[in-house]
């Protein structure tokens, strides 16, 4: 006995039309229309719409100061069933290790979505080299490396970011940078703290948009002379989408992402009086509206491929954050955010206009899939692939709050923000884990995915 989802208007990334889904075990079996219901559970979909599960390609559910993926269940009640998670490299250990105790420690058992590895560069010296050769068949084909963060294990010289794209290339594995000039972010920090500007609003002063816009020209650079694609994320200036968007029509293999927060909030969120600034502080800085509106730009005309959430719900919360009450660059960055990835690219960008339906389920679930190397078992509705999908409700309307949060933390970013359209039912693998907004399955029934090399930024590449 199966679960036949009947007459649900099904979205994919390329068309969308009145339809069935057969499901058997955790795999979709078959699509169609008017599918033989026999001995089959019915789930009528009539008036909603059926899309892939989403893919989350950058979360922090185990890094050192957020909370763990014992609240990956918020990802599923927000319509996303597959997260990617950075995994930072443990002092004294190289990446293959770290990710191994990544999971056993922090995700095996304990994740309730679906998830997978990026591995995360935190150590400066070239035995990174030796690894590389060894990541792929490890279950690592992506790594990040910063540009950001003078003087912390994060920054990494860009001769050790060149060479490690030299060789990652040789084996699929797609580089990711995180573009902000680490120089010019430390110097501007140690000045406005000397002048006592402290507040939260000042982390957007610290960080403006140049120095994002020359840290992603310089990875363009550095990418075009290794002869290596390159994954820039969460992208939030304008300058630096359009650094992408030039080198892709010089036909590099350059790409990018934004992140639901680049897309929604802007700088004067810092700004809220008594502190309540710091719960925005993330990096890159929210931006001005121009900016806003450049990524909306970049995510209609394909110059930005996706959407992730950046997810980052720091442990304890607003509290924590107090930390720099009397110094903006001692508050922790990060905002919780997986739950509501789908609820504001909906609301924001199909329901006014800004992007289709079809472009939706692009950035959200396939393409996220295709940048990580998990499709097709992953974000698409396809025969064969896991039965993680989505049946959406347009017609509900509400407002994002705390109060409705699986994210753990004490506040949500988001909070006050409409919403159209909520998640009726969120199906991970052929099981329901998700009702319209609550989380009704098992928690710590994730699995691991081991991704693939040479995944969509490799497309057309010459190896």
């Amino acid at each position: 006995m199966g679960i036949i989802i009947k007459n649900g208007t099904i979205l994919s990334a390329n068309d969308e039309f009145i339809g069935d889904i057969l499901i058997e075990g955790e795999k979709i079996i078959q699509i169609g229309v008017n599918l033989c219901e026999d001995g089959h559970e019915i789930i009528d979909a009539t008036g909603k719409y059926v899309f892939p599960g989403g893919v989350d390609e950058h979360v922090h559910m185990g890094s050192f100061a957020t909370l763990s993926f014992e609240t990956s269940h918020a990802a599923l009640v927000g319509g996303t069933t597959t997260i990617v998670d950075f995994a930072p490299q443990i002092k004294g250990k190289g990446i293959i290790e770290s990710v191994k105790i990544q999971d056993e420690e922090f995700a095996k058992d304990k994740s309730s979505s679906d998830y997978s590895f990026h591995g995360m560069v935190m150590d400066t010296s070239e035995s990174l080299l030796d690894e590389i050769p060894k990541m792929v068949d490890a279950g690592i084909t992506t790594l990040k490396f910063f540009m950001a963060y003078k003087y912390t294990p994060f920054m990494v010289p860009d001769d050790l970011i060149f060479k490690g794209m030299q060789l990652a290339k040789k084996y699929g594995i797609t580089i990711m940078v995180h573009a902000e000039n680490g120089d010019m972010v430390y110097t501007l920090q140690n000045q406005l703290i000397a002048e006592g500007k402290t507040e939260p609003v000042y982390h957007a002063y610290s960080r403006p948009p140049i120095v994002e816009d020359e840290a992603t020209q310089r990875a363009i650079y550095l990418a075009e002379l290794a002869g290596c694609p390159l994954f820039v994320v969460h992208v939030s200036s304008k300058g630096a989408m359009e650094h992408i968007k030039a080198a892709h029509e010089r036909g590099l293999p350059i790409y990018g992402e934004t992140c639901t927060h680049y897309l929604t909030l802007n700088q004067s969120f810092l700004e809220k009086p008594n502190f309540e600034g710091a719960k925005y502080v993330c990096s890159p800085a929210l931006r001005t509206d121009e900016h806003l509106e450049a990524m909306w730009d970049g995510i209609k005309n394909n110059y930005l491929l996706s959407v992730g959430s950046d997810h980052a719900a720091v442990s304890g919360g607003f509290e924590k954050k107090k930390d720099g009450l009397n110094n903006f660059a001692k508050i922790p960055n990060g905002c919780p955010s997986v739950q509501d990835r789908l609820a504001m690219i909906w609301t924001q960008g199909v329901e006014k206009g800004k992007i289709s339906r079809q472009r939706f389920v692009e950035i959200f679930s396939t393409t996220p899939a295709k940048i990580v190397g998990l499709y097709p078992q992953k974000g698409v509705i396809l025969p064969g692939s896991d039965a993680d999908i989505v049946i959406y409700d347009p017609s509900y309307e509400g407002i994002i709050t705390h109060a409705d949060s699986y994210e753990g933390t004490d506040y949500a970013a988001f909070e006050g923000f409409e919403r159209k359209g909520i998640a009726d039912k969120v199906f991970l693998r052929g099981k329901i884990v998700a009702e319209r907004g609550k989380f009704v399955g098992e928690k710590g029934k994730g699995q691991y995915i081991k991704p693939k090399a040479y995944a969509l930024c490799y497309d057309g590449f010459e190896k």
